[in-house]
């Protein structure tokens, strides 16, 4: 089970951009937007990110940077950190998921998973 002090959960919320997308180049961009929600009994800083971004062909990209979008926001208990970013891929379909690298204020670091999510071009999926 894990310590309720430590509790931040992820949700994540997609869509295809077809005005920056060259399909024909094998180009297709994605925004996605997070929010970030401190369950947790402590605040907490989200300190790194680490993306592991996969496309439909099983290539897997590695992203790992401080923060996000040039922030390391502090999130209090029950408050909520929603950002939006991008990606490009090479194929119609593929997948998100990784962690952010947390600071509570006791000190303690500790990871807040990113579950899998799906990137896909309306209509490519049946």
């Amino acid at each position: 089970m894990s310590d309720p002090r430590y509790q931040i959960d992820v949700s994540v919320t997609t869509r295809y951009l077809a005005a920056q997308s060259q399909p024909e180049q094998s180009r297709y961009a994605f925004s996605y937007t997070v929010t970030i929600v401190n369950n947790g009994e402590l605040p907490a800083q989200l300190l790194s990110r680490h993306w592991i971004i996969t496309d439909g062909d099983g290539r897997v990209q590695e992203v790992r940077g401080a923060g996000v979008i040039g922030q390391q926001p502090h999130i209090e208990p029950g408050a909520s950190h929603t950002y939006s970013s991008g990606t490009v891929m090479t194929t119609q379909v593929g997948t998100m998921q990784g962690s952010y690298q947390m600071l509570a204020e006791d000190g303690k670091r500790f990871d807040a998973t990113i579950a899998p999510f799906r990137l896909a071009v309306p209509g490519a999926l049946h």
